[in-house]
């Protein structure tokens, strides 16, 4: 597995997982447990998201589409 993305916290993270695991890319979050040693540790890049070297550059794509969204507001 390569990693493919460095998400800010656990939340960007698990949406990030679910919407690759919505596109049929396997996906695998390492390091979410290492935030309660944040004392200890370097407080930044310890979150990855990972996956299959044949689908990081697909993963890229999707994540870099995801994270240029604009929310979408409805006319009321």
């Amino acid at each position: 597995m390569i990693k493919v993305y460095s998400p800010q916290n656990t939340m960007e993270a698990e949406c990030l997982h679910d919407m690759l695991t919505s596109h049929h890319i396997h996906s695998h979050i390492g390091g979410a447990f290492l935030q309660g040693a944040t004392g200890e540790l370097p407080a930044h890049d310890l979150i990855g998201l990972y996956t299959d070297i044949a689908d990081a550059d697909r993963a890229k794509e999707l994540i870099d589409t995801w994270l240029k969204a604009e929310p979408v507001i409805e006319d009321e």
